[in-house]
């Protein structure tokens, strides 16, 4: 077994040379379209919107990414269409967003019929969950530059301009609402994968924790599509919202200057206790790389919170301080 401390970075994921390969990417995109379709929100919040009358138009681009390897390995495609869309449409609802139209894009080093019937499996079943349309895709054939398969779509949502929510209502004292995840959902899985390969363990190996799932069928669960965080904006004076992902609960930072404080945490799903012991990740580097069980937050005040919670499902495990992302002892950021 490796003694390694690993860590994202190890594995060949650098977050914070991420960062900065992403500012020097938008850096010079300074370009802004005027009058209807004009953007509305800056590039980097979790989705991007545009002027369109009395709504703006949200949109969001994302991929499976390192995930679609494990699926390769398991041969087994059905949900990489969920995950594509899940990671999309939560990043619409983080905004207020309710998705209504979608467009996938497939990379392929070879064609099958039947990779390719679960692919579109997998995708019928997201769009269905996210109550909204395939509007089109394309499929790319790119024997020279792809390695057995990508997978990413484009999603489009709207919102009343007047109902927008990005955060700037966010107030100390607010409560923090966790909704749980279904698993790693569709982030860290290059770091997961160089656990597994270090550990001595297959992804066809049954889950220690579970000996009736597979290591890799456990890996594969699809990603969680929040779609009762619309019913919670409905009934609930939201002023912040947050879906967990890559970079972990750094992904917060997006959404207030304030901070977080997690005194009662969701308690982490099994795998992620089989990931951190396999790779001896410590729980700094778990909650900056993975969700840890908390795979979307609502951020509202203290009065509502229980009622947001029974409604999702989900947990008051905190509230709005001054600075800093803490959970309980553990200092983030």
């Amino acid at each position: 077994m490796n003694k390694e401390h690993l860590t994202y970075a190890d594995s060949g994921v650098d977050i914070e040379q991420e960062e900065s390969t992403i500012q020097a990417l938008t850096s010079s995109m300074t370009y802004r379209r005027k009058g209807l379709g004009a953007p509305l929100t800056d590039i980097g919040h979790y989705a991007g919107l545009i002027d369109f009358g009395d709504y703006a138009l949200a949109m969001a681009t994302d991929g499976v990414g390192s995930k679609v390897l494990i699926a390769n390995e398991m041969k087994r495609w059905n949900t990489m269409g969920i995950d594509c869309i899940a990671m999309n449409v939560n990043d619409l609802l983080a905004i207020g967003a309710e998705p209504i139209s979608f467009v996938d894009y497939l990379a392929l080093e070879e064609h099958s019929d039947e990779f390719a019937r679960q692919i579109g499996e997998g995708l019928t079943k997201g769009a269905e969950i996210s109550r909204m349309s395939i509007v089109g895709g394309e499929t790319a054939t790119l024997p020279e530059i792809v390695n057995g398969f990508d997978l990413a779509g484009t999603c489009l949502g709207m919102v009343r301009k007047e109902e927008v929510i990005t955060g700037e209502k966010v107030v100390l004292g607010d409560a923090l609402v966790a909704i749980p995840s279904s698993g790693v959902h569709s982030n860290g899985y290059t770091l997961v994968r160089r656990i597994i390969g270090d550990s001595g363990y297959s992804f066809h190996d049954p889950f220690p924790y579970d000996i009736s799932t597979t290591i890799g069928d456990e890996l594969l669960i699809p990603t969680r599509i929040y779609m009762e965080v619309l019913d919670v904006i409905k009934e609930c004076d939201v002023h912040g919202l947050a879906h967990i992902t890559g970079s972990g609960l750094l992904k917060l930072k997006r959404v207030t200057d304030l901070g977080f404080e997690f005194s009662d945490p969701l308690e982490p799903s099994p795998i992620f206790k089989f990931l951190q012991e396999q790779g001896h990740v410590d729980d700094l580097e778990m909650y900056k790389t993975f969700n840890m069980g908390m795979g979307f937050l609502i951020i509202l005040p203290q009065d509502q919170a229980e009622k947001a919670a029974n409604m999702t499902g989900g947990k008051v495990v905190g509230h709005i301080v001054k600075s800093g992302i803490h959970v309980k002892d553990l200092m983030i950021v």
